[in-house]
């Protein structure tokens, strides 16, 4: 579910789409998966597209929370972050969990 959620973002041009590995360090979730938009526009369009990915799955999430500038998808087992650009470096998470590990993810197939 974090990879398709990668992947989703990543689709649309998110920047800097991280995945972290929360297993070890929290009972709230498994995985984060930290993305940025470059617009608000951006943000809410690739939230969208994470949903969108995931309801084609048969997964929707528990929660949603945000606006424009900060969107918390909450799939129980992974949350996904999507932030504006000022919002990502004011709150930092990569950094506040420096020791969750990052996974390594690749961007889904391009269709042919």
């Amino acid at each position: 579910m974090a990879l398709r959620a990668a992947q989703a973002a990543d689709e649309k041009k998110a920047d800097d789409v991280v995945v972290l590995d929360m297993g070890r360090l929290t009972v709230v979730t498994d995985y984060f998966v930290i993305c940025s938009g470059q617009t608000l526009t951006q943000v809410r369009a690739i939230a969208r597209a994470v949903e969108e990915a995931l309801e084609a799955e048969g997964v929707r999430p528990r929660r949603k929370e945000g606006d424009a500038r900060w969107v918390l998808l909450d799939y129980g087992g992974t949350v996904v972050h999507i932030f504006h650009h000022a919002e990502r470096e004011y709150y930092d998470l990569e950094r506040l969990w420096a020791d969750a590990p990052r996974v390594e993810w690749a961007p889904a197939p391009s269709a042919p």
